[in-house]
């Protein structure tokens, strides 16, 4: 089989980075087009990011559509909400497979997602198309899609530990609370200055978006599809002082009696043949070193017998499982290839 030409638009930020690190690993897939802003364009790649030094020399384009989809079969769009929505459709019209790593097509609402980002979408018509690409869960309508919708970071780490256990009935719907946490590289390269500082972020440790972070009706939706019925929860993001990484713990009340033993037996039964998630032993629970640098998802489960709740916790990496890794997931899935090509890095430790 001859490689996949692949273009990376938005090439010079963390998610964009990201894939280009794990692409030169994957043995089917060849960079032809890097694409960014104009204030990066004509600047080579590995002097844009030194640790690509002497692996990647290509220079960066503009966001040229009709020169990407005549160097690429695919393009990951890793850009800000609102953007991909532009490009996609041209894209698609010449025969590039898309994979957007951005909002635009994840939330199947249109007035949900126009309330919630603040923008107009412009190609409505396409969000029945492209599946909401947990691979996990929706693997048999991404392969062979045309466009498929990369999920949000946090939105991972909530939806794939609770999904299982909604199916199940197991939880009381009016009590589920998600609290995650993430390290600073999930603001992107260019965060507002001080806020994410490292004067600002050592030694500290809040909460930010507290009822009102844009992922909260992604997490919904997901979560809704798991149970059959409207979900509404609360969700609280904290800001970490790590540059890597999502712990996410979520709670919900039982409707029924059931063991530690049960949860993970539930847990280890739907995701028994999933390479990415990794269910841990009873007592055991995930940390952000064991997933660092790797396309692992790692669940624990416990019952806190005292209030009959169940309390599951989940860590990923937040530009790996979260985004980038996730993407070359997906591309892997639609093109029919190994799903593991260029993503069985183990973490990095310590």
């Amino acid at each position: 089989m001859s490689k996949l030409r692949v273009a990376v638009v938005g090439a010079g930020g963390y998610v964009g980075s990201e894939i280009c690190r794990l692409l030169l690993g994957h043995p089917l897939a060849e960079l032809t087009y890097l694409a960014d802003v104009d204030a990066l364009v004509g600047r080579r790649f590995d002097a844009l990011y030194s640790s690509f030094r002497g692996r990647l020399d290509l220079a960066i384009q503009a966001f040229d559509v009709a020169a990407i989809a005549a160097a690429a079969d695919v393009a990951f769009l890793a850009l800000p909400h609102g953007k991909g929505m532009d490009m996609a459709p041209a894209l698609l019209e010449r025969g590039t497979k898309v994979v957007d790593i951005g909002a635009d097509y994840r939330l199947k609402d249109v007035a949900c997602f126009e309330r919630w980002y603040d923008v107009k979408h412009t190609s409505p018509e396409l969000l029945a198309e492209a599946p909401y690409a947990i691979p996990e869960l929706f693997r048999e309508q991404i392969r062979g899609a045309r466009l498929v919708s990369n999920p949000g970071c946090y939105p991972t780490s909530a939806i794939v530990p609770l999904y299982p256990l909604l199916e199940a009935k197991l939880l009381d719907l009016n009590t589920i609370v998600v609290n995650s946490a993430s390290g600073v590289s999930g603001a992107g390269r260019m965060p507002p200055a001080e806020f994410f500082s490292y004067a600002y972020l050592n030694e500290d440790y809040k909460a930010y978006g507290v009822a009102a972070h844009r992922h909260l009706p992604e997490i919904e939706q997901g979560l809704s599809w798991a149970a059959g019925e409207p979900v509404r929860i609360s969700f609280t993001p904290h800001l970490l002082p790590v540059t890597r990484g999502i712990l996410t713990t979520s709670y919900a009340n039982l409707t029924r009696k059931v063991t530690t033993e049960d949860l993970l037996a539930l847990l280890n039964q739907r995701y028994a043949d999933e390479y990415f998630v990794r269910v841990l032993p009873k007592g055991q629970f995930p940390n952000l070193k064991s997933v660092v640098g790797s396309n692992f998802l790692d669940l624990g489960a416990c019952v806190d017998e005292h209030v009959n709740r169940a309390i599951v916790i989940s860590a990923e990496d937040n530009l790996i499982k979260g985004a980038a890794g996730q993407a070359v997931q997906n591309m892997n899935i639609i093109f029919d290839l190994d799903e593991r090509s260029g993503l069985e890095a183990l973490p990095v430790f310590p």
